[in-house]
């Protein structure tokens, strides 16, 4: 199988120049002298390479997963082998989570060091046909390289949110004497204040862009592999309602991880839509039910509503 592109080379340089543009101006207005860049550069660098290199040890071990054998977990085996052989890519390891919060995560630096975890909620709620759609999902952010994208906006993002509060303590980049008078002070106590404020904003607003772009080429790239958009719109409207009545407590650890799942693991009225990792759910149904139709398939599907209005699963 030809692995889509969607462009990514080019969005994600768009998406990371707009950071950098970000970056270099808290630089200036914190002033070069304090060589804060450099030492946030160094402290992101550092920081990404560790969250990367050991991405699928902490994501996994942040959820509890554990491995599973094939006999243990015969049909997950069954889908990833075949998906991954379609795909020309090797089979990542497989992992399960002890959790009824339906969802399912891929993680892992590259498609040789991959893993693929799901929730014991998602293994009862779905279908094969909805599993092997969601599954394809996951297996596209690996051969897509999203964890290294992440991994990189995340340092970035971390990079800017620092610089921010630098303005704290540094003030802005002209020191009392370069001032003219008390006037042009305050203007530039009350940029320090916005900088501080909008800096760590700015930061997570491109990420959570970042992220939510990932998502929808991976729902494309995934239906494409596994030849049917429809199951996984399917699965991700069962999951959404599950999802409302067994959320995952949030901790750290959790929220750290939820950026990677297939959809978000917390209540919807728990998540500020703004600053969410995931786009709506809505939105990403009705992209696959065009794909479906672009792919000459049937978009209508019984089961799949984008009104999110059927009883919970679970009580």
């Amino acid at each position: 199988m030809k692995i889509h592109g969607h462009a990514n080379g080019l969005k994600t340089t768009l998406l990371f120049g707009i950071m950098w543009a970000i970056i270099i101006l808290i630089w200036y207005a914190t002033g070069a002298r304090y060589n804060t860049l450099g030492i946030y550069v160094v402290i992101a660098v550092v920081m990404t390479f560790g969250s990367y290199w050991f991405s699928d040890k902490l994501s996994l071990a942040s959820i509890q997963a554990q491995a599973v054998t094939e006999e243990q977990a015969p049909q997950l085996y069954r889908i990833v082998r075949e998906l991954s052989s379609k795909a020309g890519k090797p089979m990542p390891r497989i992992y399960i989570a002890p959790t009824m919060s339906p969802n399912a995560f891929a993680t892992g630096r590259n498609e040789h060091h991959a893993a693929v975890c799901c929730t014991q909620g998602i293994m009862e709620l779905l279908d094969e046909r909805e599993l092997r759609g969601v599954l394809g999902h996951e297996l596209m952010h690996v051969y897509n390289h999203d964890i290294l994208t992440s991994s990189i906006a995340s340092a970035m993002s971390m990079v800017i949110t620092y610089l921010g509060y630098s303005l704290r303590y540094f003030g802005g980049s002209l020191s009392e004497r370069e001032r003219d008078d008390r006037n042009s002070g305050a203007l530039g106590a009350i940029g320090a204040l916005l900088a501080m404020i909008l800096a760590p904003v700015g930061a997570s607003l491109v990420q959570m862009a970042i992220s939510r772009t990932r998502e929808f080429d991976a729902d494309e790239d995934g239906s494409i592999l596994s030849e049917d958009p429809m199951a996984l719109a399917s699965a991700l409207h069962k999951i959404e309602s599950g999802v409302q009545s067994m959320p995952l407590r949030k901790t750290n650890a959790t929220q750290n991880i939820s950026a990677v799942m297939i959809s978000s693991p917390f209540r919807m009225e728990d998540v500020n839509k703004l600053f969410s990792t995931h786009p709506p759910t809505q939105q990403r149904i009705q992209r696959l039910q065009e794909l479906a139709q672009q792919l000459g398939q049937s978009a209508q599907v019984s089961d799949v509503s984008t009104d999110f209005d059927e009883e919970p699963y679970m009580q």
